[in-house]
């Protein structure tokens, strides 16, 4: 039919999203997604939920005075309402049933929910006792049709993926979320959307201070390294009574830590904050001794140097494990939970950000980061090659390299603050150690 002479509303069949909806009605979600090979291999057999269809099928209904394509509804074919004392009927036409057709225009056109109705159609007829839901119009013109069918689908924004994770936390560590086809999981998009902001964000430390392409011969952190800190530090699930969850994963119940992504970047940059102004009075002999170096001479060698761990993965690593895990420790007395931002739930924007950071400084976690961060600033930040090391001091330094070196930058980072560090900060870090043994 040509699309001049088309006045409805309906939109094409598409076979495959048919299908798809009549496997989503048979076992819900992530099944729906799932490749026929995955379907029958049994693997994800435990992914089958109950599938339901929560919204209607819009429809309308044609008068016996409606037109269309010149055509009205033949008189034996109508449809009709019944006002009923406690509820409303609407009367089929006359012999109605499976085999019934039209004797000219249909008397119902569907407004949305085309695609729902035809995968009733798919397969087997496993689905024909199923109930759906159906909002029915009366005698509306095309005109009426199309802003319904633009107000349902057009004019609603659906919601940022981060923003599902944000409002419920819980998901973030769904494996049944986790395991659906084509899915990217939401430590992976979040880990990145809070590396941009930590490169972007001018007051953060790490402004342009992240090798977001990872080029050779850049002396900054890549985004890749970046990444991978931030997914084995603050937004690794939560994993038994004896480990240390990521304060922004999945908790296993309903106590999860609901921060929105502007709150959880204001800690990050804080944190970062904090241990830069920290290191920046140091006068440490280790930060004196990099800054005699000379260089960079636009910032702190102590905090940006090539010959500061700081400015490694290993140390970003330590420094982003020891913050986490301090601060989920003491989550209760920091009373994180209670931390309720004013910035626009779920949204990235510099704003948001800066709205989450001036709280972060009058909420309890802010003063625990300043004191986790003068605690760190005493330890000696250098690498294994830096200028003016003893052969002693080069070996020590020497074990936070390769791999290995993460836990071992973390334990000693722990140590340290055991042994520097007073109250509460000292306290969580003895609990720290104690859960390694």
């Amino acid at each position: 039919m040509p699309r001049s002479t088309d006045e409805g509303v309906q939109r094409r069949h598409d076979p495959d999203r048919s299908a798809e909806i009549a496997e989503y009605v048979r076992h819900g979600f992530p099944w729906s997604t799932l490749s026929k090979q995955k379907r029958v291999s049994g693997e994800f057999n435990d992914l089958k939920k109950p599938g339901w269809l929560p919204t209607g099928i819009v429809v309308n209904v044609l008068g016996g005075d409606d037109v269309r394509l010149g055509q009205p509804v033949h008189a034996q074919d109508c449809m009709k309402f019944v006002d009923g004392p406690d509820v409303d009927s609407l009367l089929y036409p006359a012999q109605f049933d499976d085999d019934w057709k039209p004797r000219k225009q249909p008397p119902i056109e569907i407004i949305d929910g085309q695609h729902r109705l035809w995968s009733f159609d798919v397969g087997d007829s496993d689905l024909n006792d199923f109930e759906v839901p159906v909002v029915a119009f009366y005698g509306l013109d095309i005109g009426w049709q199309a802003y319904l069918f633009y107000t349902i689908n057009i004019k609603p924004k659906r919601i940022n993926t981060s923003l599902a994770y944000d409002l419920y936390p819980l998901l973030r560590g769904a494996d049944w979320l986790e395991r659906a086809e084509e899915h990217v999981v939401y430590q992976e998009t979040r880990a990145q959307e809070l590396v941009e902001i930590l490169w972007s964000y001018p007051e953060s430390p790490w402004h342009d201070r992240i090798d977001m392409l990872g080029e050779h011969g850049r002396r900054f952190v890549t985004q890749a390294a970046w990444i991978r800190a931030l997914i084995a530090a603050s937004i690794k699930p939560y994993e038994g009574r004896r480990r240390i969850g990521g304060l922004f994963g999945a908790d296993d119940s309903d106590a999860a830590l609901g921060w929105s992504r502007g709150q959880q970047a204001a800690f990050l940059i804080y944190t970062w904050i904090a241990l830069r102004d920290a290191v920046s009075q140091s006068t440490e002999d280790w930060a004196e001794a990099l800054r005699a170096d000379g260089e960079p001479a636009d910032s702190d060698p102590a905090f940006f140097g090539d010959s500061t761990l700081l400015n490694t993965d290993q140390g970003i690593r330590g420094v982003l494990r020891v913050a986490n895990d301090l601060c989920y420790l003491k989550a209760a007395s920091l009373r994180l939970h209670h931390w309720r931002t004013d910035a626009l739930r779920g949204e990235m924007s510099s704003v948001a950000v800066e709205v989450a950071l001036d709280e972060i400084q009058q909420e309890p976690v802010g003063g625990f980061l300043r004191e986790v961060a003068e605690g760190l600033a005493s330890w000696d930040w250098r690498t294994s090659k830096a200028p003016g090391l003893t052969d002693l001091q080069a070996q020590l330094q020497s074990r936070f390299r390769g791999s290995a070196g993460y836990k071992q930058m973390r334990l000693a980072l722990l140590e340290h603050l055991r042994d520097r560090a007073k109250g509460d900060v000292r306290d969580a870090a003895i609990e720290a150690l104690a859960l390694e043994n």
